[in-house]
């Protein structure tokens, strides 16, 4: 059932703004200043963080209300064939309440796309995205709100940089460190719309499952077995959690009185894809009024030598990265095109 909720909001940005205080300084490549050694640590032991009053009580307010408006537009997972869940499992909840999807929010008129073009360029995760995913990085799937009421089912472990099911390693999700920089082929986003409580159920993570060698049991995937290994984060309105798809992931069935809602972005590096939606554009009301910054997480893939469009770390504007003029000058002689 599609329902309008929330009583409560979460609390405002913690005191002191800017970046999750861990107590580490923060490390700092040239001019340019990344995250906590901290949380550089605790993404790699883990696969994902949780970021901390990332947005304001008004602009999760603002983003319920626009949901709240296109709700209408949301399809409810009923029919068998969409279901994400195995019948009869820990995971599969009531049986009969599916998750509710809802897209196209980036395309939605003013006001109520901005709350959700806010997180493509926002000042406190671009150091988080050039961290975890490098300069230039850009928006792979179509983002979508998720909901959940009571009874729902969640969705059974996948993923994994060694992937969970059949073992295999998995190029278009992998995790790696290397020489001290951290690479995600593919990196989620999910901005909490709702409180989490202990046991709500919603997002669950295997700790370290990014760094697996083998697959998982198979009624581990469906949350039969070794339950003390899967970790349900407690989070707030406001709050980010940020993941490797290379860490085994999944939901369980909500039972929480009230809805569960969640917008879930995921980014790649620049000159990577998974998804297609931007062949051979995004669609042309996601550009409209969009800011440079935001457009620029809209580029297709492509190296960031190649004049591509990059957030400056304070998210304020983009700069620009160009091979000298005599090589491009050179292409132009060699195959007839701008770029090779």
């Amino acid at each position: 059932m599609l329902r309008r909720a929330f009583e409560r909001v979460p609390r405002g940005l913690p005191k002191g703004g800017g970046f999750l205080r861990t107590g580490a300084a923060l490390r700092k490549f040239g001019a340019k200043t990344f995250i906590s050694e901290d949380e550089r640590y605790l993404f790699d032991l883990n696969g994902f963080l949780v970021v901390k009053g990332v947005f304001s009580s008004e602009e999760v307010r603002d983003a319920n209300l626009a949901i709240d408006t296109h709700l209408a537009q949301a399809s409810e997972r009923q029919d068998p064939g969409l279901r994400n869940t195995r019948d009869n499992t820990p995971l599969s909840g009531d049986g009969k309440t599916g998750r509710i999807d809802l897209g196209g929010f980036l395309g939605w008129k003013k006001p109520y796309c901005d709350p959700f073009r806010n997180v493509l360029a926002n000042q406190r995760l671009i150091p988080y995205y050039h961290e975890f995913v490098g300069e230039g990085y850009r928006l792979d799937h179509q983002p979508l709100v998720i909901i959940q009421d009571k009874g729902s089912e969640g969705f059974c472990m996948h993923g994994g940089t060694i992937d969970c099911t059949s073992g295999e390693y998995n190029q278009h999700l992998a995790y790696a460190c290397r020489n001290g920089r951290m690479t995600n082929a593919l990196l989620g986003v999910s901005v909490q719309l709702s409180e989490h409580n202990e046991g709500d159920g919603g997002f669950m993570i295997v700790r370290g499952s990014h760094k697996s060698n083998f697959s998982m049991p198979k009624k581990m995937i469906h949350g039969e077995l070794y339950n003390e290994h899967i970790h349900q984060p407690v989070t707030e309105p406001g709050d980010v959690v940020i993941f490797s798809e290379g860490t085994v992931h999944g939901a369980k069935a909500w039972k929480a009185e009230h809805q569960r809602r969640i917008a879930l972005f995921r980014f790649a590096p620049c000159n990577m894809a998974y998804g297609r939606s931007y062949t051979p554009l995004w669609p042309q009301e996601v550009y409209e009024s969009m800011r440079d910054e935001e457009k620029a997480v809209l580029e297709p893939p492509y190296s960031a030598r190649l004049d591509r469009p990059v957030q400056t770390l304070d998210g304020t504007g983009v700069k620009v990265g160009s091979r000298s003029a005599k090589k491009m000058e050179h292409d132009k002689t060699v195959f007839g095109t701008t770029y090779f």
